[in-house]
């Protein structure tokens, strides 16, 4: 226990490139010093995992996150198993979440799992990009911006700065932290990139769906042409490959650089990694291998499946396994009902099909292997379990809406949730809310229990429910806070390069690089139009092609 407070309280000076990286929440850090001791002890006493207890070592966390795959898809859940072999090894391994939820759509599930909040707290149920698209602008009575030019252009939007992320909170646990993937919680000012939201390491995009192969976002709204979006520690960066591939070259050498410097099978300090793949999400136009056999989306899809191999297989070979927390969870559900059966709807719905994803978990010798449990489990609940098993303090300046969900996903006890706010008032979605068995979405009622398929809308039969949650969701909406002015914009509307700063200095080849890509892409759009999807209507959204 000495040795686990000392890891705790004295989390060491990092740097990257000569240069120390430090960030605001340290400068809390004596008020968290005394919060982590105070927590380190409590959570001690409550009964954290025993290989903590009795050795002083924390595990390792690596999260993977796949990107609008449907529940349907991973052979563990009845899709086609020889396109997800790893997939499925890793389910028997460990244990299948039956009943994890996300938000529906990709940039809120992202910003719940890193502040342990609904998305509609920090207006995070709104992307980025949805501020340059007038059909969503409409829902909130405004229209696009216009710059000092002239030039109509998007108002910027990202994760709050104020928020404390699950990755300060591992980092200030003294862990080392690394995002090796897609960020989607901002993509243009500095404070906005993950290094200035508490990762040590950054390795990915920053947008909604990188091209696989040239490394451009497809369109930037309301712009249509496109930008250049790969980066290692926030300078872009010139590479050749599949990026499926690439995401889990880079996961796989932090693992190797980990094992290298502790110089034994437990690393000091440990790590968090969060793998988010832009896989299988679109554009799936190239992909390298498997098409001969396999539809383009089925060859992505066991192209990710290699990649999840590889990282796990990278844990296992340098002896990460017996003290690492491996998580393979989907940030929302599949484009088409059919990827996401037996459940309705799709993603950006708030149908089951749009918001439980697969997940499972292995962490061997205190997961049981080949184990289901139909937990109700939220993914702002990763927060405060991540802390409790790395002995970190999940506090923050906002009360954060996670449960600590080590008892129920280590020990298989019940889950102390009991309702999920998925989307309230002010959000593109229908407000909606499950509450036990039954889940009020619009004005619709289902007993998710009963009829987790939602056939039978059952709102006349329980009038009571229905005014009960209602008035839950009434409340929940209240508390969301004002958006403001949102007066800072995108200047230039079309940069060469996501981030403010790196489009500044965009180096020659990033130029021509972007300018051969839009040598590519239509010069006009016929009126009514655009490379992107439109805002949802009511409860469904019908995607046409890879969902771009």
């Amino acid at each position: 226990m000495i040795r686990f407070l000392a890891l705790t309280l004295s989390p060491p000076t990092r740097s990257l490139g000569g240069t120390p990286i430090r960030r605001q929440a340290r400068s809390r850090c004596s008020v968290r010093i005394v919060a982590s001791t105070i927590l380190a002890a409590w959570t001690f006493a409550v009964g954290t995992p025993l290989l903590i207890a009795q050795t002083g070592a924390r595990p390792n966390i690596v999260f993977m996150l796949s990107d609008d795959m449907g529940w349907a898809e991973p052979g563990f859940n009845g899709g086609n198993a020889d396109l997800t072999p790893h997939m499925d090894q890793l389910a028997s391994q460990g244990v299948k979440l039956t009943q994890f939820y996300t938000h529906s759509v990709c940039a809120p599930s992202r910003g719940a799992l890193m502040t342990g909040r609904y998305a509609f707290r920090n207006w995070m149920d709104w992307r980025s990009e949805d501020f340059g698209k007038p059909s969503y602008l409409a829902k909130l009575g405004l229209t696009l911006a216009k710059n000092e030019r002239g030039e109509e252009t998007r108002r910027i939007h990202a994760l709050d700065t104020k928020e404390r992320t699950v990755a300060e909170v591992l980092s200030d646990a003294g862990y080392f932290t690394a995002i090796t993937g897609k960020w989607h919680c901002g993509e243009w000012l500095p404070e906005h990139l993950p290094m200035s939201q508490g990762f040590d390491h950054q390795y990915g995009h920053y947008a909604w769906g990188i091209d696989y192969n040239n490394y451009t976002i497809p369109h930037n709204a309301p712009a249509r042409y496109a930008v250049y979006d790969w980066h290692r520690n926030q300078q872009p960066i010139q590479e050749q490959g599949y990026t499926t591939d690439l995401i889990a070259n880079e996961a796989v050498r932090l693992i190797s650089e980990r094992a290298d410097q502790s110089g034994a099978n437990t690393a000091n300090p440990p790590f968090f990694i969060y793998v988010p793949f832009n896989a299988v999400h679109g554009p799936i136009e190239q992909v390298p291998r498997y098409t001969d056999k396999y539809t383009p989306r089925e060859a992505a899809l066991k192209c990710l499946d290699d990649a999840i191999g590889r990282i796990v297989g990278a844990v296992d070979q340098h002896g990460f396994a017996q003290n690492t927390m491996v998580i393979f969870a989907n940030d929302n559900g599949g484009l088409t009902e059919q990827m996401n059966q037996p459940y309705r709807g799709t993603k950006n719905t708030t149908f089951e099909g749009g918001v439980r994803v697969p997940c499972v978990v292995r962490w061997p010798g205190y997961i049981h292997p080949d184990s289901t449990n139909d937990a109700m489990i939220h993914i702002v609940d990763l927060l405060p379990t991540f802390a409790n098993i790395a002995g970190g303090d999940p506090s923050g300046p906002y009360p954060i809406d996670g449960i600590d969900m080590t008892e129920t996903i280590v020990h298989g006890k019940t889950s102390r949730r009991d309702e999920i706010i998925f989307e309230v008032s002010g959000s593109v979605r229908l407000p909606t809310i499950r509450s036990g068995d039954f889940k009020l979405m619009g004005d619709m009622l289902f007993n998710i229990a009963q009829d987790p398929s939602e056939t039978t809308d059952v709102a006349d039969q329980h009038p009571d429910v229905v005014a009960r949650l209602a008035a839950r969701l009434k409340q929940a909406g209240s508390e969301r806070p004002p958006l403001g002015e949102k007066t800072i914009l995108m200047d230039p509307p079309l940069p060469y390069v996501y981030g403010m700063q790196e489009n500044k200095s965009a180096p020659g080849w990033l130029i021509q690089s972007v300018n051969e890509v839009r040598k590519t892409q239509p010069t006009e759009w016929a009126p009514g139009t655009t490379p992107w999807p439109q805002a949802p209507q009511g409860a469904t959204i019908i995607y046409t092609g890879d969902g771009r």
